[in-house]
């Protein structure tokens, strides 16, 4: 699978070009890590599956990758205690019947089990995501954002915990190691919501309208939660456009 550029800022051009195949560029890795940037929801089922078969990906990458998460609200609208479960939720916010909204869950559920991952829809919260994506910048700041995002992930869809409200993510938050009571003064002063919404608006310059969405060295697209291979794949022709356009004019003589 090849990359796509998003649209936008970064935007230009159908695609990556066919991967170099000269042994003196394409083989050799490049010296920087491949920037990803991820624009994800916590409350997004796809984007736990997406992360763990990027992870899949980049262990088998012979390279070096540097991840950063961004901020994308599925539902801004939805309150933070939302009252009924996950099929209540997406029944009336899709418009889908019950019966065929737990037969999607059911089917999530079996290809989060093939990634390794335990889904609980039935214990799950449903809940506004926009302090937990303040917690995600707070926890940036301080070199923790992606430990921080697996703990949301794991304590939203495997262990019904609640990811909406002050006090329950300050508490996940000091198990990854920040302080709990600066995650607290940060989030009741909405001190990072300014990054949540400038992450929002680089998803519109991007032409970003779902996730997971993968940036790959700020011009490359992947959407959805690909297969391990079609990560492999794009990581591997964006290393080898780098490592080409670091060669010397003509190649070595």
């Amino acid at each position: 699978m090849a990359a796509r550029r998003p649209a936008g800022n970064a935007a230009g051009g159908a695609g990556l070009g066919p991967v170099v195949t000269d042994p003196t560029t394409a083989s050799a890795p490049s010296a920087a890590p491949i920037k990803i940037d991820v624009w994800s929801d916590i409350a997004c089922p796809w984007c736990y599956i997406g992360k763990r078969k990027f992870e899949d990906a980049a262990s088998r990458f012979d390279g070096e990758v540097e991840v950063e998460y961004h901020s994308f609200e599925l539902s801004p609208d939805t309150p933070v205690d939302f009252e009924g479960d996950e099929v209540d939720f997406l029944s009336k916010h899709k418009g889908m019947p019950a019966d065929q909204v737990r037969g999607m869950l059911d089917q999530v559920t079996g290809i989060a089990a093939e990634v390794g991952l335990a889904y609980d829809f039935g214990s799950l919260h449903h809940t506004n995501t926009v302090l937990a994506h303040q917690l995600l910048h707070f926890a940036k700041a301080r070199g923790l954002q992606l430990e921080m995002t697996e703990r949301l992930l794991a304590a939203y869809f495997v262990e019904g915990r609640h990811v909406g409200r002050v006090a329950d993510l300050a508490e996940l938050a000091a198990e990854v190691g920040l302080d709990h009571d600066e995650v607290v003064e940060a989030l009741e002063t909405d001190r990072h919501l300014s990054d949540v919404r400038a992450d929002q608006q680089q998803a519109q310059a991007f032409g970003i309208t779902g996730v997971p969405f993968f940036v790959l060295e700020g011009k490359y697209g992947i959407s959805g939660a690909q297969a391990p291979e079609a990560f492999l794949a794009a990581l591997e022709q964006v290393r080898a456009e780098l490592a080409a356009s670091a060669a010397p004019a003509g190649g070595d003589r």
